[in-house]
C-alpha cells in the first residue's frame, strides 16, 4: 500500500458498502443471491490465479483483471453479506481468528 491509498477498518468497509447500496430502492440482495455472487466472484479470483501462477496463460482477448482486483470484489460481496445479515466484520474476523489460533496452535511447524 502507498501513502496516498487509503487504510480502510472494516467498519469503514461496512460504511462505505451501506452507503453504496442504500442509495438504491432494491438494497441488498437475498443471502441466496449474495452467495451465488460470492461463488461467482471466487470462480474469477480462481481463474486469475490460474492464469498469474498456473499453466493457463490468459488469451489476448481476455480482460485484464487482477488477483487484487478480484479479492476486492469478493470483499465487497462479503461485505454486502455481513451488512445484509447485520453482522459486524470484526467481531466475525475475531471470533473465527481465536477459534484458529486455539484449535491450529500446534498444527504447523513453529518458526525458532
Amino acid at each position: 500500500m502507498t501513502a496516498d491509498q487509503p487504510n480502510y477498518s472494516t467498519n469503514d468497509i461496512q460504511k462505505r458498502v451501506d452507503n453504496y447500496i442504500s442509495q438504491f430502492k432494491e438494497g441488498y440482495f437475498s443471502p441466496l443471491s449474495l452467495m451465488a455472487r460470492l461463488s461467482e466472484e471466487t470462480g474469477e479470483l480462481a481463474r486469475e490465479v490460474n492464469h498469474y501462477y498456473g499453466e493457463k496463460p490468459k488469451k489476448a482477448s481476455e480482460k485484464s483483471n487482477t488477483v487484487e482486483e478480484e479479492l476486492g470484489d469478493i470483499l465487497f460481496v462479503l461485505t454486502c453479506f455481513a451488512n445484509s445479515l447485520n453482522i459486524d466484520l470484526s467481531e466475525a474476523f475475531h471470533t473465527s481468528i481465536s477459534k484458529i489460533e486455539t484449535r491450529d496452535k500446534d498444527r504447523w511447524t513453529h518458526r525458532d
